[in-house]
């Protein structure tokens, strides 16, 4: 498979939003004062190097294969475990927050750029990953609905 300029582009710029996602995720579930949100963060970290690593293989010339399942947003039901007081709890609910713009800003992009590209195939790569990002929002919407962050 061999992709135009402006596909190559476009795929540049989406591995640099995942690279940036994988940063985020990784920077936060250090900080993150909750051990669920850790580990919740560090989970949605490997997803994004996972959506990396399929872009690189698209800048490579092979469609990559496509997890018939999108991670599991349906099934994450979070308990209240946040142990923290009011300041540490806003923390975590801060992170939470910006990483729900960012998904949401990510997979607005996905949608977008996927109608450039003429390859159905790589279009139904996308698709996957921007339904991912949605479901990674979902993820920690659910987190934050589940320790009364949610306004």
């Amino acid at each position: 498979m061999k992709l135009n300029q402006k596909e190559t582009q476009l795929i540049t710029e989406l591995k640099n939003q995942e690279e940036l996602c994988l940063q985020k995720y990784n920077f936060y579930a250090k900080q993150a004062k909750d051990p669920e949100l850790k580990s919740l963060f560090r989970k949605i970290s490997k997803h994004e190097q996972n959506h990396y690593d399929m872009l690189t293989e698209l800048t490579n010339g092979t469609v990559p294969h496509i997890r018939t399942k999108s991670p599991t947003a349906v099934k994450y039901e979070p308990k209240a475990t946040h142990p923290g007081d009011q300041a540490c709890k806003d923390f975590d609910k801060f992170l939470c927050t910006d990483v729900i713009a960012t998904e949401k800003y990510v997979a607005t992009t996905y949608n977008n750029d996927l109608f450039y590209f003429a390859s159905p195939e790589v279009r139904n790569v996308l698709n996957a990953i921007m339904t991912d990002e949605q479901n990674h929002a979902e993820m920690i919407w659910k987190y934050k609905v589940a320790n009364k962050m949610a306004a």
